[in-house]
């Protein structure tokens, strides 16, 4: 089928961005088809469409770039049983060139979640890839525990704002870095500490830490090891930490890749549902081609609170 997207032809500056029609693939047996209500911005998106990311994902244009979606059931697969027509869903879908910039996309059912009833589009698009993120980061990789010591950098960012919710729900005491206009919202989200890195330097900081989420990479990550303590983890998100330096205290450091996981994004659902974990939507912008160049600048300055979220309202 035919749907209206946003795509680009080329890689580039955020000027390749368009409106387009484009041709989906046929339904698979195991897929459903989603009317999307509402995506939202992560930086794969800017930096795939940079063409940072072609060695990894060599694809053909043109590419509808997006992985988050919310929206409800169009038409199932023939043998989908689990999921019907009409039912309203959120997810990260697969990571193909058939992303979520479009009016429809198509999800594996394994990796689809049920909205939370009381959430909007808006707010349930914003969670996959970043509460993902969040979650594996903190507890798959980072094997955080009642009572240890987590610092989330960035915490007033799209993963940070989940981090810091799901780290104090696991009861942790949760340190993040933050500027100072961020401060109540953070404590609101549960960070016991917020350390303004305009002025305090990391190696300040009073506490050794059990992990350490790393959202921002470089000069950030290598200070991250003046703090951890002996035998603890440092989990980024962006790039590969030194290795030497691991050893030398003897610290997990690695860089993860997110795994999209419909069961996972059902735990986060039940978080949303009781109360426990919430979207914190800086910015929403409406589904067209300026609309998604205005999300994507945002996106780039590294600045937005929350996620950037477009809605098809």
């Amino acid at each position: 089928m035919q749907t209206k997207a946003v795509v680009i032809h080329k890689y580039g500056s955020k000027d390749v961005l368009e409106e387009a029609e484009v041709t989906l693939p046929e339904l698979g047996a195991n897929q459903v088809l989603v009317k999307v209500k509402a995506t939202s911005i992560n930086p794969i998106d800017w930096k795939l469409r940079e063409g940072y990311l072609k060695q990894m994902f060599d694809w053909e244009f043109p590419i509808i770039l997006g992985w988050d979606v919310a929206g409800v059931i169009e038409a199932v697969g023939e043998e989908v049983t689990e999921w019907k027509v009409g039912e309203e869903i959120f997810a990260r879908p697969d990571t193909t060139r058939f992303g979520t910039y479009a009016e429809y996309t198509i999800v594996d059912t394994n990796l689809l979640a049920k909205k939370p009833t009381d959430v909007s589009f808006e707010d349930a698009a914003a969670v996959p890839l970043a509460g993902l993120t969040a979650y594996q980061a903190l507890f798959d990789h980072g094997q955080l525990e009642s009572g240890q010591k987590v610092l989330i950098h960035a915490g007033a960012g799209g993963v940070g704002t989940y981090a810091i919710q799901l780290a104090k729900e696991k009861g942790a005491y949760v340190i993040t870095t933050a500027s100072p206009k961020n401060n109540e919202l953070l404590i609101s989200l549960g960070a016991d500490e917020v350390i303004d890195y305009h002025t305090t330097d990391i190696k300040d900081i009073r506490h050794e830490v059990d992990l350490v989420i790393d959202t921002i990479g470089g000069k950030t990550q290598e200070e991250s090891f003046d703090i951890v303590k002996q035998g603890g983890r440092i989990i980024s998100i962006v790039g590969e930490p030194n290795q030497d330096k691991a050893k030398e205290k003897n610290v997990v450091a690695k860089s993860i890749w997110l795994q999209p996981d419909g069961k996972q994004l059902s735990e986060l659902a039940a978080l949303m549902e009781q109360g426990k974990l919430k979207s914190i939507v800086g910015n929403t912008l409406p589904f067209s081609g300026r609309g998604i160049y205005d999300a994507h600048a945002l996106s780039e300055t590294h600045h937005a609170t929350g996620k950037i979220v477009i809605s098809m309202n």
